[in-house]
């Protein structure tokens, strides 16, 4: 049985171009094309039965997210591919996932973890974010994490099991605690900052850059 992208979306909460990014991926299995693509119930249930991200266990107040497109084909030295897919190689989509990004980068590294959603869904998990690269400056600044590491990530949404082929205890407990959970955001750029206490407010986007070529911010740069 399945059901239309429209009626998807409406039970996920998001919008039917999400939905189709989503099934873009590749991530959720059964997808069928009958003169238009539609979504298999079963999935769509699967999908709803995930649980919401607990972030308290995160030590750092707030956390940020890569919000990832559906995977597309870019002509550049060190990557083949942009976004997330499930069908990718893990190196490929290590690559594909580290930069090049508008972010405030020391924000970024500070919580030592950057889960990447699609549709609101952890697909993948980086960690090792302490170096990154830069082009240009101020505003329209974009950061590489060259250094990052794939923690965890997902070939199947609906069963959420940590494909990538190694990782310390550390990455494993974090990719164990985030991969598959639904984590909302909210941001104009590809990443957005989520607080980890439900108390606090969330922080503004900030999309600003550093004037390092790279490596550290500067210690007067920081806040």
């Amino acid at each position: 049985m399945f059901v239309t992208t429209g009626q998807a979306g409406t039970a996920l909460g998001c919008s039917i171009p999400t939905v189709k990014k989503l099934m873009a991926t590749g991530a959720v299995p059964g997808i069928a094309d009958r003169g238009r693509q539609v979504f298999p119930l079963t999935a769509l249930q699967a999908l709803q039965r995930l649980p919401a991200a607990d972030l308290t266990a995160l030590k750092s107040r707030e956390v940020a997210v890569l919000r990832a497109d559906a995977p597309a084909l870019v002509e550049e030295d060190d990557r083949q591919w942009t976004g997330y897919g499930a069908t990718l190689a893990e190196r490929e989509l290590l690559a594909a996932l580290i930069g090049w990004w508008r972010c405030a980068p020391q924000r970024v590294a500070t919580p030592g973890v950057l889960p990447v959603t699609v549709a609101g869904f952890v697909v993948a998990v980086l960690t090792n974010l302490d170096e990154w690269q830069t082009r240009g400056t101020g505003p329209a600044a974009r950061h590489r994490f060259a250094a990052a590491r794939l923690a965890g990530y997902l070939t199947d949404l609906t069963h959420p099991v940590n494909a990538a082929a190694s990782a310390s205890a550390d990455d494993r407990r974090l990719a164990d605690l985030l991969l598959g959970t639904r984590l909302h955001s909210v941001s104009g750029g590809p990443i957005a900052y989520v607080p980890t206490r439900p108390a606090e407010p969330p922080a503004a986007s900030d999309q600003g850059g550093a004037s390092e070529v790279r490596g550290r911010v500067a210690p007067q740069q920081q806040r």
